[in-house]
């Protein structure tokens, strides 16, 4: 019987200490530091006033006139990205980093979500900043974006720049369909625990600096609002699934780069598949080649020994290649 308490009390020892890594946020992020001031760019969608939040980064040395904006994965937001705005803004680039609609300090609206209104949304904001031209970096969902984006408005793109993107694979081909009530059911059963066996699938070592991304991911299921949260994120995986990418490649008029961590299996819906079919889909180490293939005069850069986020794990060696690529 005492080693029964024994037991409790370490267990409740171990989630007590836990719990007081995870802060509670909202579900805007206002007590996420970003590292540069956010601004807020105001839209209207579905009868609602919403908003998106921005950073606009001025070139901290010579300005060479030209401009990058990054996109961010589904589970980030802008603050993920300071590096590498440091690194292009050293280098004479102007730098905007939105926070895409229903992400990161954006509002967060019940709505249709789809990339062609993400990359709309996208355009306004340059518009709105004075950008005629500009080469988008995108991440993983940001990858997807950034393609939808430059098969919209090609003449607004310098260079198409591609992070270990999702969709190089259509996913209903193999992941079985999902409600978005289903999806909206497994969002609400995360736990900090689980956010972060999450992020580790997206390292090959993990290392206590990727806690931050666990804390900015965790801390909002403590938030009242978390089932709005849940909802948006139900309808933007909706969108992923829906919304292919795959098939568009080869029209791609855009020069097109991308950077791929050979090591990374991401797959979009991979916890409803079996053990077999994790071992054929995901493979990045050839889902890059076969991509770069299909689009007209793509390069690839491939990194050894990296996951899903080149940017933070081998940030020196992907900073080498991104800044030399522009």
């Amino acid at each position: 019987m005492k080693n029964f308490f024994l037991l409790i009390a370490i267990s409740l020892f171990t989630m007590n200490t836990y719990a007081q890594k995870v802060d509670t946020l909202s579900i805007t992020l206002e007590n996420i530091k970003y590292p540069y001031p956010v601004k807020f760019l105001p839209l209207s969608v579905e009868g609602q006033d919403i908003r998106m939040a921005y950073m606009d980064v001025a070139p901290t040395t010579t300005a060479n006139g030209r401009s990058v904006m990054l996109f961010h994965g589904k589970n980030f937001g802008g603050y993920y990205w300071s590096h590498v705005i440091r690194a292009l803004a050293s280098n004479g680039f102007r730098v905007i980093v939105p926070d895409q609609i229903g992400f990161g300090r954006s509002s967060k609206p019940i709505i249709n979500y789809s990339f062609t209104q993400l990359a709309t949304w996208s355009k306004k904001l340059l518009d709105t900043l004075g950008v005629q031209k500009t080469s988008i970096l995108g991440h993983s969902m940001g990858g997807m974006l950034a393609t939808r984006f430059a098969l919209m408005f090609p003449e607004r793109m310098d260079k198409l720049l591609l992070e270990n993107p999702i969709g190089l694979e259509d996913y209903k081909t193999f992941v079985p369909v999902s409600t978005v009530e289903e999806q909206y059911q497994r969002e609400l059963k995360n736990t900090p625990e689980s956010i972060r066996q999450y992020y580790k699938s997206y390292f090959t070592v993990w290392k206590p600096d990727y806690e931050m991304l666990v804390n900015a991911g965790a801390g909002i299921i403590f938030s009242a609002e978390y089932p709005r949260y849940a909802k948006v994120a139900a309808l933007t995986y909706n969108m992923i699934y829906n919304e292919p990418v795959v098939d568009d490649f080869p029209k791609l008029k855009v020069p097109t780069i991308l950077f791929i961590g050979k090591e990374d299996r991401t797959i979009i819906g991979k916890a409803l598949l079996s053990d077999d079919q994790k071992v054929i889909h995901g493979q990045y180490k050839f889902l890059g080649k076969n991509t770069a293939v299909k689009i007209p005069g793509a390069k690839i850069v491939e990194f050894e020994a990296c996951g899903h986020i080149p940017h933070i794990e081998i940030m020196t060696e992907f900073l080498v290649a991104l800044t030399g690529s522009l």
